[in-house]
């Protein structure tokens, strides 16, 4: 049932916060956030016209997507946009494609399969090579491994560790600057009109419609 199958994926969470070092263990989970975040940045881009060049991770949580956008306030606002939503935007599709069990093994495996084209096409530096290479590798090997149950348990856990990172770097959507550069929020005011917390205000309840959907599909699944 997915709701077993969120109810697991939810304690194996609560766990990595209350064992000793579970911290290093949801790491490389923070740096997956950050991934989804620039892949945001990058599909938005092409979207709009444009063009994904390649994008960069660092140890510390960061990363940078490099782009061509087309000259345009809306193109600029929706490449913005793209980041703050993509984290959740990702984790609603997991969601929603793995309300199945039967079918949550292909997912799992189509997941592994689009992080390794990623690696190849896009992502560029030592960090975010081993981090997307890894997370691709370990989806296909669990989809040949696990039963459909567990790789639906295994979707779920992916899921919710993207949504919990809407609320964990939600600061980011109030933040004027990112580090010497203007923040996304900050973009977006200044493509459009009023200040740049009502945008990471309007991002942050997008963010929490598109996980609700999500996870809505999730637990309606049979």
């Amino acid at each position: 049932m997915p709701t077993r199958a969120l109810l697991i994926a939810v304690a194996a969470t609560l766990v990595l916060y209350i064992i000793p070092y579970g911290d290093y263990v949801g790491y490389p989970l923070v740096l997956l956030s950050t991934f989804a975040h620039e892949m945001g940045h990058g599909v938005a881009a092409i979207l709009v016209g444009g063009d994904f060049l390649s994008l960069e991770m660092q140890a510390d949580g960061s990363g940078v997507a490099y782009l061509r956008v087309p000259d345009a306030r809306l193109a600029r606002v929706v490449v913005s946009a793209g980041g703050l939503l993509g984290p959740s935007v990702v984790a609603a599709i997991l969601f929603s494609l793995a309300r199945r069990a039967r079918s949550s093994r292909l997912v799992l495996q189509l997941a592994g399969f689009a992080s390794l084209a990623s690696a190849a096409l896009v992502v560029r530096g030592v960090v975010g090579l081993i981090v997307v290479g890894v997370f691709g590798a370990a989806c296909i090997l669990l989809s040949r491994r696990l039963s459909r149950r567990a790789a639906q348990v295994a979707l779920a856990f992916i899921a919710v560790q993207l949504s919990l990172s809407v609320f964990s770097r939600a600061d980011y959507l109030f933040s004027r600057t990112a580090g010497s550069n203007p923040s996304d929020v900050a973009q977006m005011a200044a493509a459009l009109w009023l200040p740049y917390w009502f945008w990471g205000l309007t991002c942050g309840v997008l963010s929490l419609l598109i996980l609700g959907g999500g996870l809505a599909a999730f637990l309606r699944g049979r």
